[in-house]
């Protein structure tokens, strides 16, 4: 009888396992963001998370904002609502951020639209004086008025984490692995109104210190329609001095791009002689073609990866495909 019903247990719990894992539960695809340059401590989160981090970040960096407010903004909305955009909370709160239409943060509609929340949560913390020198959970709590407003420096190890890889200043720090959602919203067009969504207009405009998207499609592919597998944005990186050895734009791009891939079916990222590939090495960066001439592989590592010439520091390239 004993056997039976430890029989019973394990078979009732592979059930719900196979049940989460089809749901996209449990055995959902992780996505990993590194400290440093790889030796530092990691942290793990679901592609909704992530993605709605990457959201938080493009809007905060957009703006012009500091490092610190993007920090801020992550370990607010993962104390607030674990990074899901919750359609409920404590009274008439809402999403990201758990803000309140009948406190003037907006409509239902615009709290549930995570660009818009994370633009609203900017807005109210530049009129912090001295915001990015407070620490982290007054700066906070003076955007949220929050009832526990010791429990957002719980958060900070993690949001500092995510911020340093998601504004682009560690590079090839942030992994992500497993299936693409499923959703019709993959394909080159979808990517771009991402990009437009997440970092604005601009991002789609010709200019020397702005980002240009366009479309084009692999040898594989090419003459197949851009709605075919493995279409292609490449994104030109602005130009400008690198900082602190590596091209922060560059990696922001590259890393939202992974960071958005489940939701919309990016099957590779590249930039600067790095790649993340969905179905090759979704849990590393690789290097890719040759080295500049004169760059060893460390030299190449520090200086973002350049490729041959350098030229792979000057575009990132989204391919999409299931």
């Amino acid at each position: 009888m004993r056997w039976g019903a430890a029989l019973a247990v394990l078979a009732a719990l592979a059930g719900y396992l196979t049940v989460q894992y089809l749901a996209g539960g449990g055995g959902a695809p992780r996505c990993r963001v590194v400290a440093g340059h790889g030796g530092g401590k990691s942290y793990e989160f679901t592609p909704e998370q992530t993605e709605n981090a990457a959201t938080i970040s493009a809007v905060g960096t957009t703006r012009g904002l500091p490092e610190r407010a993007v920090t801020i903004a992550l370990a607010t909305a993962l104390q607030e609502s674990g990074l899901h955009n919750l359609g409920h909370g404590d009274r008439d709160s809402l999403g990201l951020f758990q803000q309140r239409p009948s406190q003037g943060w907006g409509t239902k509609r615009q709290i549930m639209d995570p660009a818009y929340a994370a633009g609203a949560f900017y807005d109210r913390l530049v009129e912090v004086p001295g915001y990015a020198k407070l620490p982290l959970t007054v700066a906070a709590q003076r955007v949220q008025r929050s009832g526990f407003p010791r429990a957002y420096a719980r958060h900070e190890p993690d949001a500092r984490v995510l911020a340093t890889a998601l504004t682009g200043r560690s590079a090839a720090a942030l992994t992500c692995e497993g299936r693409p959602a499923p959703t019709p919203d993959g394909g080159p067009d979808a990517v771009r109104a991402a990009l437009v969504r997440d970092f604005g207009r601009d991002v789609l405009r010709p200019a020397a210190a702005q980002v240009r998207a366009s479309v084009t499609a692999t040898p594989a592919t090419a003459g197949r329609g851009a709605r075919d597998a493995h279409a292609a944005v490449t994104v030109p990186v602005p130009r400008g001095a690198p900082s602190g050895g590596t091209r922060r734009e560059g990696w922001e791009l590259a890393h939202w791009a992974v960071a958005n891939s489940s939701a919309l079916h990016i099957a590779k990222v590249s930039y600067a002689g790095r790649e993340w590939s969905r179905d090759g090495y979704a849990d590393e960066w690789r290097t890719v073609g040759r080295p500049r001439q004169g760059a060893g592989v460390g030299d190449d590592a520090k200086n973002g990866g350049a490729a041959a010439g350098g030229s792979g520091a000057k575009v990132v390239r989204i391919a999409t495909g299931d």
